[in-house]
């Protein structure tokens, strides 16, 4: 929708860079190879991600939902509560999961159809509102350079996850690592339960 003939501290013209530059981490993490690579790629995008979920929901969304309609903003909302999701369970860097790279991908996965969506069409219908987009535009910057220098706020996804005591895992895994690793039934006391100890007999 001609975006390219849009000033720059567009409000629109900046989401769609965000989207252009998010997807270019996600080829580049397909293309890497080496752990390390992958792993700044990840720190690299789950930055950014963060960033841009801010300026969407606090300024943007707001903005445009009444417009756009509750349908396509509460569907925007939805993809934004699972991206944050994956993103709080990635935001830990170091950690050892041999599903890290299968989650990163799934995030590329949910992203990408989230940035289509959007795209196609809550971005053009927001472009019918006659309000100042590069007004909005230079809020938007303002924040994005707010939230990098004083960090970004923990967000209730993040929160959850923490609360699994750093468990931020997926069933899936966690059922693997069962089925990889069985508990060795006790030698006494009954099929798949713990034999009771002296002091724990009454």
């Amino acid at each position: 929708m001609f975006e390219w003939m849009l000033p720059e501290n567009h409000a629109i013209a900046i989401l769609k860079k965000d989207h252009t530059d998010v997807k270019d981490l996600f080829d580049k993490f397909e293309k890497a190879e080496k752990t390390a690579a992958k792993e700044k790629i990840i720190e690299q995008a789950v930055t950014a991600l963060k960033i841009h979920a801010v300026l969407e929901e606090d300024i943007f969304y707001p903005t445009v939902r009444a417009h756009v309609g509750s349908q396509v903003m509460n569907e925007a909302d939805e993809e934004h509560h699972v991206a944050k999701v994956l993103i709080a369970e990635l935001d830990n860097p170091g950690g050892k999961n041999d599903h890290r790279d299968a989650k990163f991908t799934v995030l590329a996965e949910s992203v990408r159809h989230h940035i289509k969506e959007e795209e196609n069409e809550m971005l053009p219908k927001a472009k019918e509102l006659d309000i100042d987009f590069e007004a909005l535009g230079e809020r938007m910057l303002n924040r994005k350079k707010e939230l990098l220098a004083k960090g970004i706020p923990v967000d209730a996804e993040h929160r959850m996850v923490a609360k699994a005591n750093g468990k931020a895992d997926s069933p899936a895994a966690a059922a693997h690592r069962k089925v990889s690793n069985p508990r060795t039934p006790a030698s006494k006391g009954g099929r798949g339960t713990r034999q009771k100890t002296g002091s724990q007999v009454r």
